[in-house]
């Protein structure tokens, strides 16, 4: 009964997402349905378990969203982001649309900007190259996906991402572990994605399939047009300072060690960004955004009203991944999930397939990748360290599987992504499906192999 409680609650959870129900009213009916069906206090369930779990999560992940947030808006406003866009579309053309999209999304992630601001950023700019190149909707929705949220959201080390600094803070390991792991998964994903993307051009061409606008396709395709802003090499400092703050120290640690014995403060100072991985992307973040201010303030004439915007902006997506971590706080506390547990950390699987398999289940639960990161080192972390995996190698191996079965039709970034570009999911969930599910997956299983083979 408590098994069928628990595949009834996320089956739920996922028609409530297709069908457009807002994932705070869905998630408490679904944990409400997980509670009860598993004989647990329904009250207590929701008033603790789902609720100390759901702020904890915004808790320890507010001022990083904050920060990316206001980034966000830093690029956006002030058209930085557009006019890197912009640059890629006049050095590539139209008919590398996809491409484009997938490179701009994919540098602003990685550069900080957080997967739910993207989507607003570019999305003007980005249903412009569709129009020209006469794509289908669907594919943008897919070439958005791929580039913001698989390679740069789980694989890249020394990305801002969440998901890089759960991992970090919970095992006590830089944002750049496992770099040849994350190489080799980053590899996978643009490279198999982009032959999806492209395959699935041809067959639209073909089909016949060709664009066709929205209600508010028309009005925000010419306010990209009309865009003033500053050009596209100075657009690209905050993104790389950003980059650059997170990576500097850690250089500094592996290729000149004589500096750390020189001076006691900067040995503090590594230790920070060791120890609080969190609030140093933060702190990254924030030299990003007051770089921002500066180089672009000709194009930012109201700063008070940007950072206002900016803080708005971090609310909801904060609010809809904690909602979902909620669901999963409720779920982790059923007796089903105590013997998910003890079956995977007791079984005879290898340990980095145990580790890929299980953070996959979890993610698939929540239906978020940074959800069921934070989930899963809470239950499962120490005992595959005391196992004998190295830190740095569990930090990727574990972020890069986690970014698979999150995307499945109720995890919050996808509700997203279709409502703001007006696609639904019987249009466009199979693309971004392929992108960040599929392939997600077949780049989980050449990490396992690959740190298997390397220890």
């Amino acid at each position: 009964m408590g098994t069928l409680g628990v595949l009834a609650g996320l089956a739920l959870l996922i028609f409530f997402a297709l069908r457009g129900v807002n994932i705070l009213i869905a998630s408490l009916i679904c944990s409400g349905v997980v509670a009860v069906s598993n004989g647990m206090p329904w009250a207590e369930a929701l008033a603790v378990d789902y609720t100390k779990t759901m702020m904890g999560f915004a808790g320890n992940f507010f001022i990083l969203l904050l920060t990316g947030a206001i980034f966000g808006r830093v690029m956006s406003e002030s058209g930085a982001a557009q006019s890197v866009a912009a640059a890629l579309r006049n050095r590539l053309g139209d008919q590398h649309a996809l491409l484009i999209i997938v490179l701009a999304t994919a540098g602003l992630t990685y550069g900080g900007v957080n997967v739910f601001i993207v989507v607003f950023t570019l999305y003007p700019l980005a249903v412009g190259l569709v129009h020209r190149a006469n794509l289908p909707k669907r594919l943008l929705t897919a070439a958005a996906a791929l580039g913001s949220g698989t390679f740069t959201m789980t694989a890249l080390p020394a990305s801002p991402s969440i998901h890089n600094n759960i991992a970090a803070k919970a095992l006590g390991t830089p944002l750049t572990a496992g770099v040849v792991l994350g190489l080799a998964a980053t590899v996978v994903m643009f490279g198999l994605g982009m032959l999806y993307l492209n395959w699935q051009t041809r067959v639209a061409r073909q089909r016949g399939e060709r664009f066709i606008a929205g209600p508010m396709d028309a009005v925000q395709e010419e306010q990209g047009e009309k865009l003033r802003a500053p050009g596209w090499l100075v657009s690209c400092v905050p993104l790389t300072l950003v980059v650059l703050s997170i990576m500097l120290p850690r250089f500094f640690v592996r290729f000149v060690p004589d500096l750390k014995a020189t001076t006691n403060s900067f040995e503090h100072f590594i230790a920070f960004t060791v120890q609080q991985p969190i609030m140093w992307t933060a702190l990254a973040l924030v030299v990003g955004i007051l770089a921002g201010m500066f180089l672009f303030r000709a194009f930012l004439p109201d700063l008070k009203g940007m950072l206002g915007r900016g803080a708005e902006n971090s609310a909801l997506p904060l609010l809809y991944t904690a909602a979902v971590i909620g669901f999963g706080g409720v779920v982790s506390k059923t007796p089903i999930f105590e013997s998910f547990a003890t079956f995977f950390m007791n079984s005879s699987l290898p340990p980095l397939a145990s580790v890929a398999i299980s953070i996959n289940v979890i993610a698939g639960i929540t239906g978020s990748a940074s959800g069921g990161l934070q989930i899963w080192m809470s239950s499962f972390a120490q005992h595959y360290l005391d196992s004998g995996i190295a830190p740095e190698t569990l930090h990727r191996v574990v972020t890069v599987a986690s970014g698979a079965l999150d995307s499945l039709p109720h995890c919050g970034a996808i509700v997203t992504f279709l409502t703001v570009t007006g696609v639904t999911h019987r249009e466009g969930y199979r693309d971004i499906g392929v992108v960040t599910v599929l392939i997600p997956g077949i780049a989980t299983v050449v990490v396992v192999i690959l740190g298997m083979i390397l220890g």
